[in-house]
């Protein structure tokens, strides 16, 4: 199924929707507002350098200039492109780039012992090759956005300095609770091994670990969904990004 660029969706996560469905739990509404929990979040110093973005007034160094079509136009195709080259990095689709090795998706090698074969590790350390492809892609796009964003009027500068600011407070956050996801897909993958190590018992017939990737194999169906999650996740990281960058269209469309 083709796939489209994201959106900006601040009231859902794809990735704790698929989360929740894939290891079967319900995870129960918070009840604390979002100023409660950022500010569980950071501490003085993050909230200080918050208060300080939120407050600060235009560089009087500088003229913000109107947002140029063209401008905008060429941010938004970075973005297009390294979505879409990490949407093809995790769905397989992607040939490697000259000095940089494709992120192979594992399976069991022929006549591979079944205790190996059904070891989530190499599982583990791609879903953390994917996650460390992210952060390299998408740190400098969002910081071009930023760069970007500021340069528009003071109110754009005050939002690329509050996006700065967060992104330093947060990132140890979202790089600690993101981490927590390959846990997630361990148990997926044990539930599904299983479940199919219950099925062949019940028939009585000899483990092929061959046939695991074949259609509807418990581990075709394991890859389907981590590929799944990493693509939920994908969307959660550039979901700043694609805040700045509808901050930049909504003031061309404004202006037209």
């Amino acid at each position: 199924m083709a796939q489209r660029a994201p959106r900006t969706r601040f009231n859902s996560s794809a990735l704790v929707r698929v989360l929740s469905e894939l290891v079967e739990t319900d995870l129960p509404a918070s009840k604390q507002s979002f100023a409660e929990r950022l500010g569980q979040w950071v501490d003085i110093g993050d909230a200080l350098a918050l208060f300080s973005a939120l407050d600060a007034g235009p560089r009087t160094s500088e003229i913000p200039r109107p947002a140029a079509p063209a401008d905008t136009g060429e941010l938004r195709e970075r973005f297009t492109r390294v979505w879409a080259t990490l949407v093809s990095s995790i769905t397989g689709e992607a040939r490697a780039e000259a000095g940089k090795g494709r992120i192979e998706l594992p399976a069991p090698a022929p006549n591979e012992p079944i205790e190996r074969a059904a070891d989530f590790a190499s599982y583990h350390r791609y879903y953390l090759a994917h996650q460390r492809e992210m952060v390299a892609s998408i740190g400098p796009l969002r910081a071009a956005a930023r760069t970007a964003v500021g340069r528009r009027s003071a109110g754009h500068e005050r939002l690329a300095g509050l996006d700065a600011v967060l992104e330093k407070a947060l990132s140890g956050r979202e790089r600690d609770l993101l981490a927590t996801v390959p846990t997630l897909l361990a148990r997926r993958f044990g539930n599904l091994y299983a479940a199919h190590q219950a099925t062949q018992a019940a028939a009585q017939t000899a483990d092929d670990p061959a046939q695991w990737m074949q259609a509807g194999g418990w581990l075709a169906v394991f890859c389907a969904d981590l590929r799944a999650v990493l693509l939920a996740e994908l969307e959660l990281r550039l979901q700043p990004v694609a805040g700045l960058l509808a901050a930049l269209d909504n003031e061309v469309t404004g202006k037209q």
